[in-house]
């Protein structure tokens, strides 16, 4: 079939095989180019087949040589649809990591659940004996609980009072004003239930209980702090509580991981276009802001460069990592770099639709966004019939 990009909003419903192939190895490329790290040989990745989590496990296999287990929740291509680009993600990931001649396991169901869980402790097991290195970099609007069986969902909305700011419409490029109402007690509540750590300690938990966790095993899951501009919406709304909660979290897996000589972090990684900050006010139109003048630095950077700068950098460096003042991880210390933010800050208080396209890049977020589909890019040939269906080993 011929594949188009459909957009729905923040989303896009179709995928485009050849297209995400593409980027899986501009992102492999990369890694193959850098300093070979002294790092994990064993990697499981939750949330494996876009953005940070995708980009950890091309860095993990084609700069540490590692082995990875990969976890997701993606769709194969039917008679009607695409598969998702996650699918095709990880089928390029895959087949290059054999080529390569590293093992790359796959497992496709919901990481939430105790089965999935159940399955990787099996699959590790078997096939590994331990792993010494958990990414968890899921990213999921719900959750159902594995143990109260509660379906939660997240909420993208201040705390204690409204906020209101400039906002833009990717597609049309008109800049408007967004209001977003406060959460109430629940909302705050089931955020935290999505995308706080519970579940990532469920699964250092199990992993341990199960004893394949290898001695001085590193865990790290990502997270996102940002500039103040977005503070009311962002950090200081429910996902901050999740946030917040994901911190506390890495300090409880610290202490209890101290007797295999473990350790769990946070990582405060940079803001890049994916699917989940589209779907966020405010976001798109501060990192279209952001790109224009990182470029202009040349500080910017992708999925794989601030994987491979995680690795390379703090969690393998010879020295310690380096991490701040509540031990966290900072390879968002570019965007925020004072010259930066005081630049993109200036820019956000004067944009106004007869300057935007002096002042933000909205035409390189456009292009990452459909990029993450597979779409905008220059090698395809996007009036060409594709086979839609592509094989993955499951």
């Amino acid at each position: 079939m011929i594949i188009k990009p459909k957009i729905r909003g923040f989303i896009c419903t179709t995928a485009h095989p050849l297209g995400c192939a593409k980027q899986v190895q501009r992102q492999i490329q990369y890694a193959r180019e850098q300093k070979t790290v002294q790092g994990p040989k064993k990697v499981l990745v939750i949330g494996s087949s876009t953005g940070y989590g995708l980009a950890s496990r091309i860095v993990a296999t084609f700069a540490a040589k590692a082995d990875t287990l990969g976890v997701f929740f993606e769709k194969p291509a039917t008679d009607k649809r695409t598969a998702t680009a996650g699918w095709y993600n990880t089928a390029a990931f895959e087949q290059a990591a054999k080529v390569a001649g590293r093992v790359a396991l796959n497992i496709n169901g919901d990481a939430f659940s105790t089965a999935i869980k159940e399955q990787a402790i099996d699959l590790i097991r078997k096939q590994f004996g331990t792993v010494d290195l958990v990414v968890y970099s899921l990213a999921s609007p719900r959750r159902t609980h594995p143990l109260t069986g509660e379906s939660l969902f997240s909420v993208i909305k201040p705390i204690g009072k409204p906020f209101t700011s400039k906002t833009i419409d990717i597609n049309t490029g008109k800049l408007s004003q967004v209001t977003l109402e406060p959460a109430n007690d629940d909302e705050i509540r089931q955020t935290i239930g999505v995308m706080g750590g519970e579940d990532w300690e469920l699964w250092i938990r199990a992993l341990s209980e199960a004893g394949v966790l290898a001695n001085n095993a590193i865990t790290v899951a990502y997270s996102y702090i940002g500039p103040e501009i977005t503070f009311p919406m962002y950090r200081e709304g429910t996902i901050g509580k999740a946030k917040d909660h994901l911190e506390a979290t890495a300090d409880r897996l610290n202490a209890s991981l101290q007797n295999i000589g473990g350790r769990a972090f946070v990582s405060i990684n940079k803001a890049v276009v994916t699917q989940s900050s589209s779907a966020i006010p405010v976001v798109p139109l501060y990192i279209s802001i952001l790109y224009k003048v990182m470029h202009e630095k040349g500080l910017y950077e992708g999925c794989v460069e601030q994987m491979y700068r995680l690795f390379a950098d703090r969690l393998y460096a010879k020295d310690t990592e380096s991490v701040d003042e509540k031990g966290r991880i900072r390879i968002d210390d570019k965007e925020m770099r004072p010259d930066v933010q005081s630049e993109v800050l200036h820019a956000w208080n004067s944009i106004n639709q007869e300057n935007l396209t002096a002042l933000a890049n909205l035409d390189e977020y456009r292009q990452e966004f459909l990029g993450l589909f597979g779409f905008d890019i220059d090698e395809i040939d996007y009036n060409e019939e594709v086979n839609p269906e592509v094989q993955m080993t499951l």
